[in-house]
């Protein structure tokens, strides 16, 4: 095979286990028979430094990427509802960096911001995070600490609290989509930080991957039912995923379970550290093939993999008929009757007005441009919340660019987008803003501290996006 100029023209590597997996038996129906088990303290290690991975196929080169484990996303670790999590990180990248429990309602000290909640762990130091999972659901653990490129040179991985009472499925996947910007000879490319990626959409790469590869297949049985959690680990990539031939039925938003739903267009969109729990019922017939697509960006739609059926006999002709709505985390409900409201305008960036913004930064909420959570130097909160008091909190996107808003240590309610109700009333704890959109969303301030508020855009973020939102 001839090499390829870029990476990206190499899309695709068929699964040499394709058959391995046809014959493979499927995972027995999990169901709620594991609910009676007792909690446990799980213990896990992460150690975070430079590996060499395969990213896209030959004969491209393996990529220098930075890795837990050595490996790309790093360790998936699953646990259960109410478990604790012990987790030893060791240090052996040539910076300091922290680990972030991301979507996990854990107390502040463990929540991995430097300057805020720890110090960083230095170069050949480690640091034990450990805490109480209370929400089932998928989350995903990275680096807060020049998380804008530490996270884009692959320091991701799943973080998976299975239900006591979990669905009916046949398979519980994980898809982590990852974004890369690579050079011909599969090198993760420079120019980290780079003015003309903050001041616009952020760092989209060229070259896309579904668990630290790119992708040709995923193979399915016909009448099989699939849980598929998507996690987007990217740095800045949006993604609007379409499953032809396929009706994926959304059964949780960040974590959160959510009424099952056919998604808007039967297309899951999800923006950097968004998740999305879809259950989908695999009937096509046997050897068949059907594209999933992202379609995003304009112009530039791209085919991510194809689903395809192996020649096995179906393993039943209809649909499973068990009910797929999950179990409602124990989240505290907001008094809208008598809740405090509050207003966080986001402006800034390129078309917008940046006369005002320090030099170096790009972006502001209510006119403060900080780039706290990635190592900076401590700040004022910009918002004070009295414990177990609620909350309205009206985000404003005043500019011309997406911006994924993300708070640590709670979930909120998104109620209204652009002053009309919303249909669901989903729990988050990442909300999508489009150019000139707002949005309501409705909390409890009811878990303790200093938190995070910030683009999830993460050269947004390090150029002023960010903001400390306290509890008291």
């Amino acid at each position: 095979m001839k090499a390829r100029r870029r990476p990206q023209a190499a899309r695709r590597q068929v699964l040499g286990t394709l058959a391995a997996l046809a014959a493979a038996p499927l995972l027995p129906l999990r169901s709620s028979a594991r609910a009676a088990t007792p909690a446990a303290t799980v213990e896990r290690s992460l150690v975070a430094a430079p590996a060499s991975v395969r990213l896209v196929p030959e004969p491209h080169p393996a990529t220098r990427v930075w890795a837990y484990g050595g490996q790309v996303p790093g360790p998936a670790l699953r646990v259960r509802q109410g478990d604790r999590l012990r987790v030893q990180v060791d240090n052996r990248l040539g910076e300091p960096t922290t680990v972030h429990w991301h979507g996990i309602r854990l107390p502040n000290a463990m929540d991995g911001v430097p300057g805020l909640t720890q110090p960083p762990i230095a170069p050949g130091e480690r640091f034990v995070y450990e805490f109480a999972l209370p929400d089932a659901g998928t989350f995903f653990y990275h680096p807060h600490l020049r998380s804008h490129e530490q996270l884009a040179r692959g320091l991701a991985g799943a973080l998976i609290v299975e239900e006591r009472e979990p669905i009916a499925v046949d398979r519980d996947e994980v898809w982590v989509l990852g974004d890369w910007r690579l050079d011909g000879d599969a090198s993760i490319r420079g120019g980290f930080g780079a003015f003309m990626d903050a001041s616009h959409d952020g760092r989209v790469g060229n070259t896309v991957t579904v668990n630290g590869r790119v992708r040709e297949t995923f193979a399915v049985r016909s009448g099989e039912r699939v849980r598929l959690r998507l996690i987007n680990a990217a740095s800045a990539r949006i993604f609007a995923l379409g499953f032809s031939g396929h009706a994926p039925r959304v059964v949780a938003l960040d974590g959160q379970p959510v009424e099952p739903h056919e998604p808007d267009g039967g297309v899951v969109m999800l923006a950097p550290a968004q998740r999305a729990d879809v259950v989908i019922d695999m009937l096509g017939p046997p050897g068949s093939r059907h594209l999933v697509r992202d379609g995003f960006y304009r112009r530039r739609e791209y085919r991510l993999l194809d689903i395809v059926y192996t020649d096995q006999a179906p393993l039943r002709t209809r649909a499973l008929d068990a009910p797929i709505r999950l179990p409602a985390n124990p989240l505290a409900e907001p008094d809208l009757a008598h809740a405090q409201r509050h207003e966080i305008v986001l402006r800034g960036g390129m078309m917008g007005d940046m006369s005002a913004l320090p030099r170096g930064k790009a972006w502001a909420l209510n006119g403060k441009a900080t780039g706290c959570g990635d190592g900076a130097a401590m700040f004022d909160p910009l918002l004070i919340f009295r414990r177990g008091s609620s909350h309205v909190l009206r985000l404003v996107n005043d500019t011309a660019w997406h911006h994924p808003m993300h708070w640590h240590g709670h979930a909120f309610r998104v109620i209204s987008r652009n002053d009309r109700a919303t249909l669901r009333r989903e729990w988050l704890d990442t909300v999508l803003l489009a150019p000139n959109e707002s949005a309501e969303i409705a909390f409890v301030a009811d878990n303790p501290g200093d938190w995070m508020f910030h683009c999830h855009v993460l050269d947004h973020q390090a150029s002023g996006m960010a903001a400390c939102l306290r509890v008291l």
